[in-house]
């Protein structure tokens, strides 16, 4: 039974950048209602009603992993552990993006599955690659090519996109070789719990899986889960290794405290998200209070990434261009346009991390340490970062 938690309000596409703010376009942009629920038999944390993959994943898709040095170095080192660790001879991903994954194993090796046709179009000039969302049926045409009995399949931050669960692992496990491997990354929710990280929810995230939901989950499909990694990206991740219900791979024992931490946090109970959901409303209060404070003393706020998350914070806060003076990002396309929902004008960081600069908000929280890193002179003469994560606070260091 699904139980609603958490309501975030009125919310845009994510990755819904607008090119103009004329009335024409305002007219027609997309909102749905963002309602998060909890599954009390098998846990699984979801977007109570997802808005259509059509919509989301077009070939006008944004966001493009190889443009963030974290996630390229990331890529780079997942795919070198997982060949020496299970020395595939056919290797898939589902949610290739630009191929920042995929690049790093021989071209004849590997198969790419991207439905953002702008994506896939990058990919198709270095490797065989589908244009088609994931599902039983391509599944059924990649084995009639001869193209099946996959030993690694790769996804990351792309399962929790899919709304139908069923179609997803049916046809994983009719590709997948009897000894392969699938491997899942993925938002943790004990992270999205323990950072009040809320911004997680958004139309692509229609799950925000646990360890607990995933076991409970692939069950059904004949799968297992035999591993699991805790990851710093995206805030805090999961990478879930799962082989079929007969592979030959025994249940680790990091495996088996991730899903002891987790009933010990209670994942598995209603009362817990309850709980989030009033320190939820309660961020959002603070984040309002402060950035209202600051801008009454004439203080130039700016909001550094456009990120899906702050997508989120933005529509659920009502923070736009009243408070918010515009937002940074070094996405190319991105550039030039207006946030979702919010109509706040998207910048250069060369251009918009300025001296005039008092505040800005990390959009990107979750690469704090590199953004720091890289914009040392804003600190050093005074300007101050804002972060909600995981409490509504300004950050100097």
């Amino acid at each position: 039974m699904n139980k609603v938690f958490l309501n975030l309000g009125k919310q845009p596409l994510a990755n819904s950048f607008l090119k103009n703010v004329d009335k024409n376009t305002l007219r027609n942009e997309f909102f749905y209602n963002l309602k998060i629920c909890f599954n009390t038999k098998n846990y699984l944390v979801s977007i109570k009603k997802p808005v259509n993959p059509k919509k989301q994943y077009t070939d006008k898709y944004a966001h493009r992993a190889s443009e963030s040095k974290t996630m390229k170095l990331a890529f780079k080192n997942i795919a070198k552990k997982l060949f020496k660790r299970f020395r595939p001879k056919k290797i898939m991903e589902i949610g290739s993006n630009d191929g920042v994954f995929l690049k790093n194993f021989k071209k004849k090796s590997v198969i790419a599955i991207e439905p953002c046709k702008n994506l896939a179009k990058i990919t198709k000039r270095l490797f065989r690659t589908y244009d088609k969302f994931w599902n039983l049926k391509l599944s059924d045409k990649l084995i009639k090519e001869k193209r099946g009995e996959i030993d690694l399949i790769f996804s990351a931050n792309t399962i929790s996109h899919i709304p139908d669960l069923k179609e997803t692992f049916r046809g994983i496990y009719n590709i997948l070789s009897k000894d392969g491997v699938i491997v899942i990354e993925d938002p943790s929710l004990l992270k999205v719990i323990q950072n009040n990280s809320y911004d997680q929810f958004y139309d692509e995230h229609v799950y925000v899986f646990s360890t607990i939901s995933i076991n409970n989950i692939i069950r059904e499909f004949g799968l297992r889960l035999f591993d699991i990694e805790h990851l710093s990206t995206h805030g805090g991740s999961n990478r879930y290794y799962i082989c079929k219900e007969e592979g030959k791979y025994k249940n680790t024992l990091r495996l088996k405290k991730a899903i002891k931490k987790e009933i010990y946090f209670k994942l598995h109970k209603i009362e817990t998200y309850l709980k989030f959901s009033k320190r939820v409303n309660l961020s959002k209060k603070r984040l309002l209070t402060l950035m209202k404070r600051l801008k009454t003393k004439n203080k130039k706020i700016i909001s550094y990434g456009a990120t899906y998350k702050s997508t989120t914070v933005f529509n659920y806060c009502k923070i736009n261009s009243k408070i918010i003076d515009y937002v940074t990002d070094t996405t190319l396309n991105k550039q030039g346009k207006f946030t979702p929902g919010t109509h706040i004008k998207i910048i250069s960081p060369n251009v918009g991390i300025n001296n005039q600069v008092d505040y800005a908000f990390l959009g990107a929280w979750n690469f704090k340490k590199e953004i720091f890193r890289k914009e040392r002179n804003f600190l050093v003469r005074g300007g101050r970062f804002i972060t909600h994560v995981p409490k509504v606070k300004i950050l100097n260091k």
